[in-house]
């Protein structure tokens, strides 16, 4: 017996959707390493969150520390995430860039740490800091006519969109008997299959980028 059915399963099925997808992306040789590594860092959180919601929850004691490691899984998933986009839109030697960027949301997660406001939640919050600088570098893409741009942006969006329905109120998603974040969980298989098809999307030559600054 699962101790959240419905937010269980519907990560189990999250998660097997976003693993087989990064298998395919595994076969891909001309798919940067960073986009696989983030999808089987994304999979292995929805499984590991599969455990959290049908198991764990049975424990007090190990509700919090579960979370807050399947909460850094999806950091490292979004780090990756954010590797791909820099190396896609300015070029694969620009590493003072992604740590320049990934820097905004851990620094804002210090601050709100030394305010005494850390925790799981707050750390998820910031890491939307780093979703918006992915989103505005797409955005540069989108300006050089980058065929991989509009895709990317529909597939952060509609990801964006998902996280969204975890706000629904529970008598809405009611109607469909599933809470929020069972509403979320098949959500993001949409958002999840829509970046699959954006990173696979054909390439054409471009320019080429700029030194590493």
């Amino acid at each position: 017996m699962l101790a959240e059915p419905a937010p269980a399963l519907s990560d189990l099925a999250l998660g097997l959707v976003v693993v087989a997808l990064a298998v395919r992306l595994g076969r891909a040789p001309t798919v940067n390493r960073h986009w696989r590594t983030s999808f089987w860092w994304a999979g292995i959180a929805a499984l590991a969150g599969f455990v959290h919601h049908g198991f764990v929850k049975f424990s007090d004691r190990w509700d919090e520390p579960s979370w807050a490691v399947i909460s850094a899984m999806v950091v490292v998933a979004v780090s990756y995430l954010l590797a791909a986009t820099v190396a896609e839109v300015l070029g694969p030697r620009h590493h003072k860039t992604f740590w320049l960027l990934r820097s905004v949301g851990i620094v804002a997660y210090a601050g709100l740490a030394v305010t005494g406001h850390a925790g799981v939640t707050a750390l998820l919050a910031c890491e939307s800091l780093t979703m918006v600088s992915i989103l505005i570098l797409w955005g540069v893409a989108a300006r050089r006519r980058d065929p991989m741009a509009g895709p990317m942006i529909i597939a952060l969006a509609a990801s964006g969109a998902a996280a969204g329905t975890k706000a629904l109120d529970p008598d809405v998603t009611g109607r469909v008997a599933l809470d929020p974040t069972s509403v979320y969980h098949l959500a993001q298989i949409a958002g999840m299959v829509l970046l699959y098809f954006a990173v696979s999307t054909p390439r054409r030559p471009g320019p080429e980028p700029s030194p590493a600054t």
